[in-house]
Protein backbone atom coordinates (compact mmCIF):
# COMPACT_ATOMS: atom_id res chain seq x y z
CA UNK A 1 0.00 0.00 0.00
CA UNK A 2 2.42 2.24 0.73
CA UNK A 3 4.46 1.50 -2.25
CA UNK A 4 0.94 2.30 -4.16
CA UNK A 5 0.92 5.41 -2.57
CA UNK A 6 4.32 6.43 -3.52
CA UNK A 7 3.62 5.94 -7.19
CA UNK A 8 0.74 7.86 -6.34
CA UNK A 9 1.97 10.53 -4.91
CA UNK A 10 -1.39 11.28 -3.14
CA UNK A 11 0.41 12.11 0.40
CA UNK A 12 1.93 14.74 -0.36
CA UNK A 13 -0.48 17.88 -2.05
CA UNK A 14 -3.74 16.46 -0.11
CA UNK A 15 -3.18 17.23 3.62
CA UNK A 16 -5.17 18.97 6.16
CA UNK A 17 -5.34 23.03 6.31
CA UNK A 18 -6.29 23.62 2.61
CA UNK A 19 -8.16 26.59 1.52
CA UNK A 20 -11.24 25.54 -0.54
CA UNK A 21 -9.31 26.49 -4.07
CA UNK A 22 -6.17 24.51 -3.21
CA UNK A 23 -8.24 21.61 -1.89
CA UNK A 24 -10.38 21.51 -5.12
CA UNK A 25 -6.33 21.71 -7.07
CA UNK A 26 -5.58 18.87 -4.70
CA UNK A 27 -8.25 16.51 -5.54
CA UNK A 28 -8.34 16.81 -9.21
CA UNK A 29 -4.46 16.10 -8.62
CA UNK A 30 -5.36 13.36 -6.75
CA UNK A 31 -7.47 11.48 -9.70
CA UNK A 32 -4.84 12.85 -12.26
CA UNK A 33 -2.53 10.87 -10.63
CA UNK A 34 -4.83 7.88 -10.42
CA UNK A 35 -5.57 8.04 -13.67
CA UNK A 36 -1.88 7.95 -14.75
CA UNK A 37 -1.43 5.07 -12.37
CA UNK A 38 -4.45 3.12 -13.73
CA UNK A 39 -3.50 3.10 -17.26
CA UNK A 40 0.18 1.54 -15.89
CA UNK A 41 -1.68 -1.08 -14.29
CA UNK A 42 -3.60 -1.40 -17.46
CA UNK A 43 -0.43 -1.86 -19.36
CA UNK A 44 1.17 -4.21 -17.19
CA UNK A 45 -2.00 -6.69 -16.73
CA UNK A 46 -2.42 -6.50 -20.42
CA UNK A 47 1.45 -7.22 -20.90
CA UNK A 48 0.80 -10.37 -18.32
CA UNK A 49 -2.23 -11.85 -20.34
CA UNK A 50 -0.60 -11.64 -23.60
CA UNK A 51 2.99 -12.65 -22.53
CA UNK A 52 1.05 -15.65 -21.36
CA UNK A 53 -0.89 -16.25 -24.03
CA UNK A 54 1.49 -15.37 -27.26
CA UNK A 55 2.65 -18.94 -27.85
CA UNK A 56 -1.05 -20.19 -28.71
CA UNK A 57 -2.04 -16.38 -30.58
CA UNK A 58 0.87 -15.33 -32.05
CA UNK A 59 -0.64 -11.93 -32.81
CA UNK A 60 -0.79 -11.37 -29.29
CA UNK A 61 3.22 -10.58 -29.88
CA UNK A 62 2.47 -6.89 -30.83
CA UNK A 63 0.00 -6.59 -28.20
CA UNK A 64 2.74 -7.17 -25.83
CA UNK A 65 5.38 -5.50 -27.08
CA UNK A 66 3.03 -2.19 -27.52
CA UNK A 67 1.95 -3.30 -23.72
CA UNK A 68 5.61 -3.56 -22.97
CA UNK A 69 6.97 -0.16 -24.35
CA UNK A 70 3.57 1.75 -22.69
CA UNK A 71 4.68 -0.15 -19.13
CA UNK A 72 8.47 1.99 -19.96
CA UNK A 73 6.89 4.43 -21.19
CA UNK A 74 4.83 5.44 -18.00
CA UNK A 75 7.76 4.29 -15.46
CA UNK A 76 10.08 6.49 -17.14
CA UNK A 77 7.78 9.26 -17.04
CA UNK A 78 6.65 8.70 -13.85
CA UNK A 79 10.24 8.94 -12.46
CA UNK A 80 10.88 12.20 -14.48
CA UNK A 81 7.81 13.63 -12.63
CA UNK A 82 8.20 12.90 -9.50
CA UNK A 83 12.01 13.69 -9.12
CA UNK A 84 10.93 17.40 -9.02
CA UNK A 85 9.35 17.10 -6.35
CA UNK A 86 10.19 13.85 -4.04
CA UNK A 87 13.09 10.96 -4.00
CA UNK A 88 11.00 7.96 -6.44
CA UNK A 89 10.28 5.20 -3.99
CA UNK A 90 12.13 7.15 -1.27
CA UNK A 91 15.12 6.45 -2.40
CA UNK A 92 17.92 9.14 -2.29
CA UNK A 93 19.09 8.44 -6.03
CA UNK A 94 20.98 11.74 -7.21
CA UNK A 95 19.68 14.71 -9.05
CA UNK A 96 16.21 13.75 -7.78
CA UNK A 97 13.67 16.20 -5.21
CA UNK A 98 14.93 18.68 -7.51
CA UNK A 99 12.16 21.10 -6.18
CA UNK A 100 13.23 20.80 -2.45
CA UNK A 101 17.22 20.30 -2.77
CA UNK A 102 17.66 23.17 -4.62
CA UNK A 103 14.88 25.63 -3.56
CA UNK A 104 16.91 28.88 -2.87
CA UNK A 105 18.73 28.31 -6.43
CA UNK A 106 15.19 28.29 -8.01
CA UNK A 107 14.11 31.24 -5.92
CA UNK A 108 17.74 33.07 -6.99
CA UNK A 109 17.24 32.11 -10.76
CA UNK A 110 13.62 33.10 -10.31
CA UNK A 111 14.31 36.63 -8.91
CA UNK A 112 16.77 36.83 -11.57
CA UNK A 113 14.88 36.20 -14.76
CA UNK A 114 12.12 38.54 -13.37
CA UNK A 115 14.73 41.06 -13.01
CA UNK A 116 16.82 41.00 -16.21
CA UNK A 117 13.03 40.56 -18.45
CA UNK A 118 10.94 42.14 -16.75
CA UNK A 119 12.02 44.87 -14.26
CA UNK A 120 13.47 46.80 -16.64
CA UNK A 121 13.13 50.65 -18.15
CA UNK A 122 12.54 50.22 -21.66
CA UNK A 123 10.00 47.64 -20.51
CA UNK A 124 8.10 49.40 -18.50
CA UNK A 125 7.88 52.16 -20.61
CA UNK A 126 6.50 50.21 -23.56
CA UNK A 127 3.64 48.81 -21.42
CA UNK A 128 2.96 51.85 -20.17
CA UNK A 129 2.81 53.68 -23.91
CA UNK A 130 0.18 51.53 -25.00
CA UNK A 131 -2.19 51.95 -22.02
CA UNK A 132 -2.75 55.40 -21.60
CA UNK A 133 -3.06 55.67 -18.05
CA UNK A 134 -4.00 59.05 -18.01
CA UNK A 135 -7.29 58.45 -20.01
CA UNK A 136 -8.35 55.09 -18.59
CA UNK A 137 -7.78 57.29 -14.81
CA UNK A 138 -9.64 60.30 -15.78
CA UNK A 139 -12.63 58.46 -17.16
CA UNK A 140 -12.73 56.51 -14.03
CA UNK A 141 -12.43 59.47 -12.04
CA UNK A 142 -14.93 61.60 -14.32
CA UNK A 143 -17.05 59.03 -13.21
CA UNK A 144 -19.72 59.41 -10.20
CA UNK A 145 -18.39 56.32 -8.79
CA UNK A 146 -15.14 56.84 -9.28
CA UNK A 147 -15.09 60.16 -7.79
CA UNK A 148 -17.00 58.98 -4.68
CA UNK A 149 -14.70 56.02 -4.15
CA UNK A 150 -11.76 58.71 -3.95
CA UNK A 151 -13.87 60.98 -1.87
CA UNK A 152 -14.66 57.96 0.57
CA UNK A 153 -11.09 56.64 0.46
CA UNK A 154 -9.61 60.26 1.47
CA UNK A 155 -12.30 60.52 4.21
CA UNK A 156 -10.92 57.57 5.73
CA UNK A 157 -7.32 58.58 5.48
CA UNK A 158 -8.23 61.72 6.96
CA UNK A 159 -10.40 60.38 9.79
CA UNK A 160 -7.26 57.55 10.04
CA UNK A 161 -4.47 60.29 10.21
CA UNK A 162 -6.85 62.41 13.22
CA UNK A 163 -7.33 59.15 14.85
CA UNK A 164 -3.70 58.05 15.45
CA UNK A 165 -2.16 61.82 16.03
CA UNK A 166 -1.82 62.62 19.41
CA UNK A 167 -3.39 65.99 19.84
CA UNK A 168 -0.62 67.42 22.49
CA UNK A 169 2.40 66.51 20.37
CA UNK A 170 0.16 68.28 17.07
CA UNK A 171 -0.11 71.31 19.62
CA UNK A 172 3.87 70.85 20.26
CA UNK A 173 4.43 71.03 16.46
CA UNK A 174 1.87 73.97 15.96
CA UNK A 175 3.21 75.80 18.65
CA UNK A 176 6.93 75.61 17.36
CA UNK A 177 5.97 76.64 14.17
CA UNK A 178 4.69 79.74 15.44
CA UNK A 179 7.12 80.39 17.52
CA UNK A 180 10.15 79.60 14.69
CA UNK A 181 8.30 81.47 12.07
CA UNK A 182 5.64 83.98 13.38
CA UNK A 183 7.74 85.07 16.86
CA UNK A 184 11.46 84.80 16.40
CA UNK A 185 11.76 87.14 13.43
CA UNK A 186 11.98 90.75 14.28
CA UNK A 187 8.25 92.48 13.63
CA UNK A 188 8.91 95.86 13.35
CA UNK A 189 11.16 95.92 9.69
CA UNK A 190 8.98 93.31 7.63
CA UNK A 191 5.78 95.17 9.25
CA UNK A 192 7.56 98.49 8.16
CA UNK A 193 8.39 97.58 4.41
CA UNK A 194 4.48 96.00 3.86
CA UNK A 195 3.52 99.71 5.43
CA UNK A 196 5.70 101.98 3.34
CA UNK A 197 4.09 100.01 -0.06
CA UNK A 198 0.99 100.45 1.30
CA UNK A 199 1.25 104.10 1.78
CA UNK A 200 3.43 104.82 -1.15
CA UNK A 201 -0.07 103.32 -3.33
CA UNK A 202 -2.24 105.03 -1.64
CA UNK A 203 -4.26 102.06 0.18
CA UNK A 204 -4.26 104.05 3.02
CA UNK A 205 -6.99 106.66 1.79
CA UNK A 206 -9.88 105.23 1.73
CA UNK A 207 -9.27 104.16 5.17
CA UNK A 208 -8.66 107.62 6.58
CA UNK A 209 -12.17 109.02 4.34
CA UNK A 210 -13.56 106.15 6.90
CA UNK A 211 -12.62 107.24 9.82
CA UNK A 212 -13.26 111.27 8.33
CA UNK A 213 -17.07 110.42 7.54
CA UNK A 214 -17.29 108.37 11.03
CA UNK A 215 -15.80 112.05 12.60
CA UNK A 216 -18.29 113.80 10.89
CA UNK A 217 -21.23 111.98 11.51
CA UNK A 218 -20.16 111.97 15.16
CA UNK A 219 -19.99 115.71 15.55
CA UNK A 220 -23.07 116.24 13.33
CA UNK A 221 -25.01 113.99 16.04
CA UNK A 222 -23.36 115.43 19.15
CA UNK A 223 -23.92 118.94 19.27
CA UNK A 224 -24.61 118.87 22.98
CA UNK A 225 -21.26 116.94 23.74
CA UNK A 226 -20.06 119.59 21.98
CA UNK A 227 -21.13 122.31 24.21
CA UNK A 228 -21.28 120.73 27.26
CA UNK A 229 -17.03 120.33 27.16
CA UNK A 230 -16.48 124.25 26.65
CA UNK A 231 -19.36 124.44 29.24
CA UNK A 232 -17.38 122.20 31.94
CA UNK A 233 -14.30 123.41 30.85
CA UNK A 234 -15.22 127.50 31.33
CA UNK A 235 -14.13 129.18 34.86
CA UNK A 236 -17.80 128.83 37.09
CA UNK A 237 -18.20 132.93 37.04
CA UNK A 238 -18.82 132.86 33.14
CA UNK A 239 -22.09 133.34 32.53
CA UNK A 240 -23.98 130.66 30.94
CA UNK A 241 -25.07 132.76 27.84
CA UNK A 242 -22.04 133.45 27.08
CA UNK A 243 -20.71 129.68 27.44
CA UNK A 244 -23.61 128.52 25.35
CA UNK A 245 -22.59 131.44 22.51
CA UNK A 246 -18.69 130.31 22.50
CA UNK A 247 -20.19 126.87 22.55
CA UNK A 248 -21.96 126.94 19.56
CA UNK A 249 -19.14 128.85 18.22
CA UNK A 250 -16.73 125.94 18.86
CA UNK A 251 -19.33 123.60 17.91
CA UNK A 252 -19.80 124.83 14.39
CA UNK A 253 -15.82 125.53 13.65
CA UNK A 254 -15.21 121.96 14.14
CA UNK A 255 -17.62 120.91 12.44
CA UNK A 256 -16.64 123.34 9.40
CA UNK A 257 -13.19 121.85 10.32
CA UNK A 258 -14.48 118.08 9.80
CA UNK A 259 -16.30 118.85 6.65
CA UNK A 260 -13.21 120.75 5.08
CA UNK A 261 -10.86 117.85 5.92
CA UNK A 262 -13.93 115.42 4.29
CA UNK A 263 -14.12 117.16 1.32
CA UNK A 264 -10.81 118.28 0.52
CA UNK A 265 -8.68 114.90 -0.56
CA UNK A 266 -5.55 117.37 -0.73
CA UNK A 267 -6.52 118.83 3.03
CA UNK A 268 -3.08 120.00 5.04
CA UNK A 269 -4.59 117.25 7.93
CA UNK A 270 -4.42 114.38 4.95
CA UNK A 271 -0.88 115.62 4.19
CA UNK A 272 -0.24 115.54 7.40
CA UNK A 273 -1.62 112.06 8.24
CA UNK A 274 0.41 110.77 5.00
CA UNK A 275 3.76 112.38 6.11
CA UNK A 276 2.95 110.72 10.07
CA UNK A 277 2.29 107.34 8.77
CA UNK A 278 5.08 106.97 5.78
CA UNK A 279 7.65 108.33 9.05
CA UNK A 280 6.68 105.79 10.86
CA UNK A 281 6.68 102.85 8.07
CA UNK A 282 10.59 104.34 7.80
CA UNK A 283 11.17 104.09 11.83
CA UNK A 284 9.78 100.60 11.80
CA UNK A 285 12.48 99.64 9.75
CA UNK A 286 15.03 101.70 10.66
CA UNK A 287 14.60 103.59 14.40
CA UNK A 288 15.93 100.89 16.98
CA UNK A 289 13.84 102.89 19.55
CA UNK A 290 10.22 101.73 17.32
CA UNK A 291 11.93 98.73 16.51
CA UNK A 292 12.32 97.46 20.23
CA UNK A 293 8.82 99.25 20.80
CA UNK A 294 7.27 96.69 18.26
CA UNK A 295 8.91 93.76 19.70
CA UNK A 296 7.27 94.94 23.11
CA UNK A 297 3.65 95.07 21.85
CA UNK A 298 4.70 91.62 20.04
CA UNK A 299 5.93 90.18 23.44
CA UNK A 300 2.56 91.50 24.93
CA UNK A 301 0.31 90.63 22.20
CA UNK A 302 1.45 86.97 22.01
CA UNK A 303 3.37 85.43 25.16
CA UNK A 304 3.77 82.13 26.26
CA UNK A 305 0.17 81.58 27.88
CA UNK A 306 -1.00 82.88 24.37
CA UNK A 307 0.82 81.23 22.03
CA UNK A 308 -0.20 78.06 23.96
CA UNK A 309 -3.95 79.05 23.66
CA UNK A 310 -3.49 79.75 20.27
CA UNK A 311 -1.71 76.46 19.27
CA UNK A 312 -4.41 74.29 21.17
CA UNK A 313 -7.51 76.35 19.52
CA UNK A 314 -6.06 76.31 16.00
CA UNK A 315 -5.74 71.89 16.40
CA UNK A 316 -8.76 71.62 17.91
CA UNK A 317 -10.93 73.74 15.48
CA UNK A 318 -9.25 71.97 12.30
CA UNK A 319 -9.61 69.03 13.73
CA UNK A 320 -13.12 69.41 14.56
CA UNK A 321 -14.03 71.20 11.20
CA UNK A 322 -12.58 68.75 8.98
CA UNK A 323 -13.66 65.22 11.19
CA UNK A 324 -17.31 66.66 10.51
CA UNK A 325 -16.90 67.46 7.08
CA UNK A 326 -15.48 64.21 6.47
CA UNK A 327 -18.07 62.59 8.34
CA UNK A 328 -20.95 63.65 6.46
CA UNK A 329 -21.19 62.73 2.84
CA UNK A 330 -23.96 65.39 2.11
CA UNK A 331 -20.92 68.41 3.40
CA UNK A 332 -19.75 71.29 1.14
CA UNK A 333 -16.12 69.84 1.55
CA UNK A 334 -17.16 66.93 0.05
CA UNK A 335 -19.74 68.20 -2.49
CA UNK A 336 -16.70 70.21 -3.07
CA UNK A 337 -13.59 67.65 -3.22
CA UNK A 338 -16.03 64.92 -5.72
CA UNK A 339 -16.75 67.80 -8.07
CA UNK A 340 -13.11 68.96 -8.51
CA UNK A 341 -12.45 64.92 -8.69
CA UNK A 342 -14.70 64.51 -11.50
CA UNK A 343 -13.17 67.92 -13.24
CA UNK A 344 -9.69 66.98 -13.15
CA UNK A 345 -10.81 63.61 -14.64
CA UNK A 346 -12.27 65.30 -17.60
CA UNK A 347 -9.67 67.19 -18.15
CA UNK A 348 -6.95 64.28 -18.53
CA UNK A 349 -9.81 62.63 -21.09
CA UNK A 350 -10.46 65.69 -22.87
CA UNK A 351 -6.74 67.58 -22.87
CA UNK A 352 -4.58 66.28 -25.03
CA UNK A 353 -1.77 68.10 -23.99
CA UNK A 354 -2.36 67.58 -19.77
CA UNK A 355 -2.65 63.35 -20.78
CA UNK A 356 0.75 63.53 -22.17
CA UNK A 357 1.99 65.32 -19.40
CA UNK A 358 0.73 62.83 -17.17
CA UNK A 359 1.58 60.04 -19.30
CA UNK A 360 4.89 61.15 -19.59
CA UNK A 361 4.78 61.70 -15.66
CA UNK A 362 3.66 58.47 -15.12
CA UNK A 363 6.13 56.61 -17.14
CA UNK A 364 9.12 58.25 -15.81
CA UNK A 365 8.17 57.73 -12.28
CA UNK A 366 7.86 54.03 -12.97
CA UNK A 367 11.31 54.01 -15.28
CA UNK A 368 12.94 55.53 -12.20
CA UNK A 369 11.63 53.40 -9.81
CA UNK A 370 12.45 50.23 -11.71
CA UNK A 371 15.66 51.18 -12.42
CA UNK A 372 16.77 52.40 -8.98
CA UNK A 373 15.01 49.18 -6.73
CA UNK A 374 14.45 46.82 -9.86
CA UNK A 375 17.13 44.38 -7.81
CA UNK A 376 15.30 45.35 -4.33
CA UNK A 377 11.89 44.56 -5.77
CA UNK A 378 13.52 40.95 -7.57
CA UNK A 379 15.29 40.28 -4.30
CA UNK A 380 11.79 40.24 -3.02
CA UNK A 381 10.92 36.63 -4.68
CA UNK A 382 14.01 35.35 -3.59
CA UNK A 383 13.86 36.19 0.17
CA UNK A 384 10.45 34.88 -0.05
CA UNK A 385 11.55 31.53 -1.32
CA UNK A 386 14.49 31.65 0.86
CA UNK A 387 12.58 31.54 3.90
CA UNK A 388 10.05 28.47 2.70
CA UNK A 389 10.05 25.11 4.00
CA UNK A 390 11.63 22.46 1.31
CA UNK A 391 9.25 20.23 1.47
CA UNK A 392 6.49 22.92 1.77
CA UNK A 393 7.59 24.26 -0.91
CA UNK A 394 7.25 21.30 -3.26
CA UNK A 395 3.81 20.31 -1.69
CA UNK A 396 3.03 23.97 -3.02
CA UNK A 397 4.32 23.81 -6.34
CA UNK A 398 2.79 20.17 -7.57
CA UNK A 399 -0.41 21.53 -6.52
CA UNK A 400 -0.35 24.40 -8.60
CA UNK A 401 1.15 22.48 -11.92
CA UNK A 402 1.18 18.94 -10.77
CA UNK A 403 -2.36 18.04 -12.30
CA UNK A 404 -1.28 19.46 -15.72
CA UNK A 405 2.47 17.17 -15.47
CA UNK A 406 0.39 14.02 -14.69
CA UNK A 407 -0.63 14.22 -18.89
CA UNK A 408 3.24 13.89 -19.30
CA UNK A 409 2.93 10.32 -17.47
CA UNK A 410 -0.33 9.87 -19.75
CA UNK A 411 1.07 10.76 -23.00
CA UNK A 412 4.28 8.34 -21.90
CA UNK A 413 1.75 5.79 -21.36
CA UNK A 414 0.42 5.92 -24.94
CA UNK A 415 3.78 6.82 -27.04
CA UNK A 416 5.78 4.44 -24.89
CA UNK A 417 2.59 1.81 -26.03
CA UNK A 418 2.98 3.44 -29.90
CA UNK A 419 6.41 2.88 -30.34
CA UNK A 420 6.49 -0.78 -28.43
CA UNK A 421 4.51 -2.05 -31.26
CA UNK A 422 6.68 0.44 -33.49
CA UNK A 423 9.81 -1.01 -32.78
CA UNK A 424 8.53 -4.62 -32.27
CA UNK A 425 6.78 -4.47 -35.58
CA UNK A 426 9.77 -3.20 -37.80
CA UNK A 427 11.95 -5.80 -35.90
CA UNK A 428 9.79 -8.31 -36.94
CA UNK A 429 9.47 -7.38 -40.65
CA UNK A 430 13.21 -7.17 -40.88
CA UNK A 431 14.37 -10.05 -39.02
CA UNK A 432 11.00 -12.28 -39.00
CA UNK A 433 10.98 -14.19 -35.75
Amino acid sequence: MVTLNRLMGTSSATGPGLSPGDAEKAAALKRMKAFALSLLLVMAVIFAVSFALQERFPWLQYVRAAAEGGMVGALADWFAVTALFRHPMGLPIPHTAIIPTRKDAIGASLSAFVRDNFLSSAVVRTKLETVDVARKAGTWLASPAGAERVAKEGAAVVHGLFTVLNDDDVQAVIEGMVRRHLLAPPWGPPVGRLAERVFEAGHHHQLVDMLVDRAADWVAGNYDAVTRVVSDRSPSWVPSFANDLVGDKVYIEISKFVAAVQSDPDHQVRRSIDAYLKELAKDLQHDPKMIARAEGIKAQVLGDPQVRDLAGRTWATIKKALLEAVANPHSELHHRFTTAVRDFGARLVEDEELAGKVNAWVADAASYVVATYRSDIAGVIEDTVARWDAEETSQKIELQVGKDLQFIRINGTVVGALAGLLIFAVAHAVFGG
